[in-house]
């Protein structure tokens, strides 16, 4: 099994310094990036379904870019106007600051965990806990953000604004790799809906995070390569390794 091609389903990197590149220059590798899933907004009609009204609550929650992008796409739509009184919370820095895309930063009061996980935001979100909260969510979503703010007695509003789908290869796109590298189960769908009568052969499967190697499994298919690990910390670390070990 010798890796001459390999399809990243992620967008290609913004930066000429991804460590993908240097890879594929250590090795004499070709890496296409190739998305399997793409995020969309819900319509106007299918947010107002929900019955739910944004100008009700007094802060917002932001987990992604996403949903930044999501939620002022559908204001707009919407004809909902934000005011300059409202609050944002968000899982990190770098997603507070993306809101600057849409409003005057400077203006607003906006308030960020250091780790980019929620349980790192909640005791903020506890110290305000008299704002009413609005979450912007993705279709696919867990129960982990739910449960926390009604275990901590905090009034809000979950919806849904925005859903993953499968990106569909076009007639004639070609398909020709040795290996296809996941990071989440709707990628591994994705294939499946693309390729009804994907045979796995010889073509390794690459997968990061637990979620992503299960749906592997359970869609038949065999697992070449799982990341994160003690000795592989991200997956460009551990396709290194896997090319290192299998292009000797």
């Amino acid at each position: 099994m010798k890796i001459k091609k390999v399809l990243i389903s992620q967008p290609k990197p913004a930066s000429e310094k991804s460590p993908y590149y240097d890879i594929a220059e250590k090795y004499g590798v070709k890496i296409d990036f190739r998305p399997f899933i793409k995020v969309e907004s819900l319509s106007s009609k299918e947010f107002r379904q929900q019955k739910v009204s944004i100008l009700d609550h007094t802060a917002i929650v932001f987990t992604s870019r996403h949903a930044i992008d999501h939620f002022f796409t559908l204001c707009g739509e919407l004809r909902v106007t934000i005011p300059e009184t409202m609050k944002y919370f968000c899982t990190s820095e770098a997603i507070s600051l993306y809101i600057q895309k849409y409003v005057q930063y400077r203006k607003r009061k906006v308030f960020f965990g250091n780790t980019g996980k929620f349980d790192d935001l909640l005791p903020l979100i506890v110290k305000h806990n008299t704002e009413k909260y609005f979450i912007p969510m993705s279709d696919v979503h867990n129960e982990v953000i739910h449960d926390l703010l009604v275990k901590n007695n905090i009034a809000h509003t979950e919806a849904v604004m925005y859903r993953t789908v499968s990106n569909d290869f076009k007639e004639g796109e070609s398909f020709d790799y040795d290996m296809l590298v996941f990071f989440s189960p709707a990628g591994i769908q994705s294939l499946i809906k693309n390729f009804p009568n994907f045979e796995q052969k010889d073509i390794a499967i690459g997968s990061f995070g637990p979620t992503t190697a299960k749906a592997v499994k359970e869609a038949g298919l065999r697992l070449d390569l799982e990341a994160p690990s003690a000795a592989a910390p991200s997956m460009p670390a551990a396709l290194d390794n896997f090319i290192r070990e299998h292009n000797k």
